[in-house]
This record gives C-alpha cells, structure tokens and sequence, in this order.
C-alpha cells in the first residue's frame, strides 16, 4: 500500500468467541491521524486493544509496515508500536523522568539498564513534549493533562511507528485538549507517525484528523475525511440522536427546541421574535431555549452564522438566498412580529444591503413592541 504504515483488513475484535467489532477495513499512513467514533459501547477501545495486542484479533488481517502483526515478535512490535492507553499508571514512587524511561525498555538489556543513547532519548522525548521541567517530580503529584504529556514522551521513548490511543483527552480541561492535541499533530508530522485514536470529542475529531472511522452496531457504518463523515444529519443517525442536533458545519451541539410549539397557532408562552444575524443571536437563542420561552427569528441568510442555532432551537426560521431580500420575506416576518409579544433586536447595526432588515426594526418599535 502507498505511504502505508498500518492497516486493518475485515478486523474482527471482540472478548473470547464474541466478537464485539467486525468487517472494519481501514488505514493509517504515515504523517497521518485516523480517529475511530461511534456510540458508548460500539467497540472503539475493543478495536484499540485488538490492535494494540492486548487481546487476540478473531479474524481479518492487522499488518504493520508491510508485515502481518502476529508475526512480528513482541520486542520488536514494542519498537514499532507505541501505547497510550486511559487506564491510570501506577506511578508511585516514579518520577516523571522514570515513566518517560521506561518507553527505552525494547532497546535495553536484560537489567534493564539506560545507556548513554537512551538518556538522550529520554532527554529529547521529555523536551518534544514540553516536560523536562516536570522529569524530577512524583508522576502521582501532576495534573492529568500534564501525565498525558509525560505519557506521550514514554511513547516517543519507543521510537515507534505508530501510537495508539484510547480517549487521550477524556480526563483534560479544555486547555490541556488543546495543547495535547496540538502537540499530537506536531509529533505526527515531523516524526512522520502513524496515529490511531479513539476520541468522544467529534468537534475536536473533525479538526485534528485525516481521516474518520464510524463505528455502529459492530460494523463500520462510514470511513472518510471529516468532510466525507460530517455530513449534515449523519451524526444524529450514528448516534441514534432522539434529541437536539449536531450542526456539521459548525461543529456544535444544540438543544431541542421548546417542544408543542410547530406553528404561529401554538405560540401562546410569551412568544418572541428575534432579530438576528452575523453571529449575534446565537446565546439569545440558547437563553431563551433554556427559559423554555418559544420564538421565531430571522431575515437570516442562508450562510448566516446563526442559521444552525436558529434552525435547531427556533419554532421558525425566515431565511432567504444571498442577494436583495425578498418582500414576501420581509411581510412574513411582519406577520410574525404581529403575534408576538416582545421583540429582541440582536444586531449592534445594519449593513447597507440591510435596509430591509432594518425597517423590520423600525416596524416592530412602532407596533409597540418591546425591542431590547
């Protein structure tokens, strides 16, 4: 295969005679991330370990570098493949520097001991990671995002060609995501890796990797680039979302709208109509969402910012192609801003090509409604 490092061919992964994951066939090239989702339960880290030679695969092929994996010696495989898995170290007693050491342990002798090359390698991985600060402390007395760091550094320390792992930012605060991340995609491409990751974060998923595995119901459902898997609506079917929505372009969940509220008819709580646009509507949107008060809002183009907001959480959405905004546009917002009682002006002001928009305003402070 073409700048191939790994790949997996009709996988089947799973705990004794039962398998849990199979037909999943896929790749990871070097320089590359590949990152595997699907529901709770779907067989992610089942997958991972099968890969990772903690459980025996119950069928298909699993070749790295050209070689079939059961054949590769498990010395040898701990040269080529790196582990970083969820599950807490142990590390009493071990400083920052001994974890990151202990990644040499394919290249040292029987005693175990470093050689000159192997604390230079610690030495390097321990600086790629941004943690030569932290090699004299106890790994037990560090933060999560920092022992991911020191992890990663371990990894390194092997001098693979693939790592591996399972939910790496699960227990990091939105900084520590980033910055472990960010320096994932560094290590990837200079050291020219090859990556496989399982990650919950499907916004953070999208961003990093180069290509995407979708796992349901123990098959996999789609493989591609984020742009070939988040397309809109697929999400909501890999996850059997009977809730809310994940917009695809812009990475983010929303709420239901309030429910018993499908027309003008049925706005009888407070209704509101919400004069948005560029962005600035979208945490009125979710505030009144949150107060369970129903509305209605627009003109929005349709390459608004706030469009997947108001299309998620509002009872109705006046939106219009790019170009001169329509009068029938602009009389059925009026409509609208005649049954509600209040009206919420979002915009700081309007655009030259605006003055529709903003005779709306005008409209709804004649008719007596309370604009904010």
């Amino acid at each position: 295969m073409e700048n191939g490092c790994f790949y997996a061919r009709g996988l089947k992964a799973g705990y004794g005679k039962r398998p849990v994951a199979e037909g999943l066939s896929f790749h990871a090239g070097r320089g590359e991330i590949v990152t595997i989702i699907g529901p709770n339960g779907a067989g992610k880290s089942t997958v991972l370990k099968t890969i990772a030679g903690s459980l025996p695969a119950l069928g298909g092929e699993l070749v790295l570098d050209g070689v079939p994996m059961e054949r590769i010696p498990g010395r040898e495989r701990a040269k080529k493949l790196a582990v970083v898995f969820t599950e807490k170290l142990q590390g009493e007693l071990m400083t920052c520097r001994d974890v990151a050491a202990a990644g040499r342990y394919p290249y040292t002798g029987r005693l175990g001991l470093l050689s000159e090359k192997d604390q230079r390698a610690v030495d390097q991985a321990l600086e790629l990671v941004h943690g030569t600060e932290l090699g004299d402390r106890p790994f037990d007395r560090i933060s999560d995002g920092q022992r991911q760091r020191i992890l990663l550094a371990r990894a390194i320390c092997q001098e693979p060609e693939m790592i591996l792992l399972d939910e790496p930012t699960s227990h990091l605060d939105v900084r520590y995501k980033l910055e472990f991340l960010s320096l994932l995609r560094k290590m990837t491409r200079e050291r020219k890796l090859s990556v496989l990751m399982s990650l919950h974060e499907l916004d953070l998923a999208e961003r990093i990797s180069d290509r995407v595995v979708c796992i349901r119901d123990g098959h996999m459902d789609r493989c591609g680039t984020p742009e070939q898997v988040f397309t809109p609506g697929y999400v909501e079917e890999l996850f059997g979302m009977t809730e809310g929505n994940y917009d695809a372009a812009g990475g983010t969940v929303e709420f239901s709208a309030v429910k018993g509220n499908g027309g003008p008819e049925e706005l009888t709580r407070d209704p509101v109509f919400v004069i948005a646009g560029n962005g600035s509507g979208r945490q009125v949107f979710r505030r009144l969402q949150r107060e369970n008060i129903p509305f209605a809002a627009g003109i929005l183009y349709e390459n608004d910012l706030d469009l997947p907001a108001a299309e998620a959480l509002a009872v109705h959405v006046i939106k219009i192609p790019l170009g001169p905004v329509p009068e029938e546009a602009v009389r059925e917002a009026r409509g609208w801003i005649q049954r509600c009682r209040r009206v919420i002006c979002c915009r700081p002001g309007f655009g030259v090509w605006e003055k529709e928009i903003e005779e709306l305003f005008k409209y709804a402070e004649q008719s007596g409604k309370t604009a904010e």
